[in-house]
């Protein structure tokens, strides 16, 4: 394959990613996909029904990407997620202190995303913070210590640390197998109790749920299938085009936040190019943003006062640094890292929610204090 080729197909894979970004942003906005809202709605009302979104979407993500791996065209072993270390106490504090964050900064990073889009300026304010949060804990002061302390502690499995890996190690069945029978009945699993009632049945719920975990499942495969080069020739390796980590990736809203700022700032710089990271923040933006004028609801809105300054501005760091500790958010771990049914996804996902559970009833500690 010629050079010209693979500049040709990078730009093929931006452009399919942004799209996909673009179709995700507009659903959330239409349906008020938020992990951190559901969690609020069982604790405030008791009412499911975006919970069960959310599940929905796990489900999709995880039936669509586990039948591509059983059809041989990815590998859950070249992702960031199923590595062979298994950093249980970095996906448990890092998510417990992203969930947390989430709450006093009004909603996750993709939440964030799709209320710039919708005029919202204190969310403007918060992926600012939370994009430079994140860059310190990818390259600067707080990735130190990251590093030095819970990242130090791992588990490592030779053969990977997804399901259908530790199930093949220890059956001698494939992976491939493993991953058709587990992952897509896991998958089927979820979608049936998403499902099962009618509040998980409405329109939004469906468009939510099996909208935007298709868009999660259709971007592994741009990135891991559409991107995948056998043989650079100009390294003459294996390559993922348009990737940050070299490897395939989904959606997700952390890190990309900061490899964003970092190509805003250093913009005239030839060696920043554009990422599938950076094109899906920008494309979340836009469709949350088509929609919102679309249909005629988008509302500048602004910080309330000092002290709803300073809970977005705390979360916001929370977020940033937290999300990076546990390699992902609600999107990057709660539906991309779920679908390849890493054991650090899992654990992340459990404490992101009990992180916004205990966000959650400190601030309704803080409404009782003020009355």
């Amino acid at each position: 394959m010629q050079e010209i080729d693979i500049q040709a197909l990078g730009r093929t894979v931006l452009w399919a990613s942004f799209a996909l970004a673009v179709v995700f942003g507009a659903i959330a906005q239409r349906t008020h996909f938020c992990t951190m809202g559901a969690v609020s709605d069982i604790m405030t009302m008791g009412d499911w029904s975006r919970m069960r979104m959310w599940v929905t979407a796990m489900g999709v993500a995880m039936v669509g990407f586990n039948a591509m791996v059983a059809l041989g065209w990815l590998d859950a072993g070249k992702t960031v997620y199923g590595g062979p270390r298994f950093i249980w106490l970095s996906a448990l504090v890092g998510g417990a202190m992203f969930g947390f964050g989430m709450v006093l900064a009004s909603g996750c990073g993709s939440k964030t995303l799709v209320r710039i889009g919708g005029g919202n300026l204190k969310s403007l304010v918060v992926f600012f913070v939370l994009g430079i949060a994140a860059f310190a804990t990818l390259r600067g002061i707080t990735a130190v210590l990251r590093v030095a302390t819970v990242d130090a502690v791992a588990i490592s499995f030779p053969g990977g640390q997804d399901l259908p890996s530790l199930l093949a190690a220890a059956t001698g069945m494939t992976r491939q197998t493993l991953a058709g029978s587990v992952g897509v009945g896991l998958g089927g699993v979820l979608l049936a109790w998403a499902l099962s009632r009618q509040e998980g049945r409405s329109a939004d719920n469906l468009l939510g749920g099996l909208g935007l975990g298709a868009v999660v499942a259709l971007l592994w495969w741009v990135s891991g299938r559409l991107g995948h080069v056998a043989e650079d020739p100009n390294t003459l390796q294996e390559a993922f085009l348009a990737t940050n980590s070299q490897r395939m990736e989904s959606l997700t809203f952390v890190a990309p936040m900061a490899y964003t700022i970092d190509w805003l700032i250093f913009f005239s710089d030839k060696s920043k190019l554009l990422t599938i990271a950076i094109v899906s923040t920008v494309g979340v933006v836009v469709g949350s943003w088509l929609y919102a004028i679309a249909t005629r609801s988008f509302r500048w809105e602004g910080f309330r006062g000092v002290q709803d300054t300073a809970n977005h501005l705390l979360g916001a760091v929370l977020m940033g640094i937290g999300g990076v500790t546990a390699m992902g958010c609600t999107i990057g771990q709660g539906l991309s890292g779920l679908s390849t049914l890493s054991l650090t996804s899992f654990v992340a996902v459990a404490a992101i929610i009990a992180g916004a559970v205990a966000g959650l009833r400190f601030q309704f500690w803080q409404v009782e204090r003020s009355a």
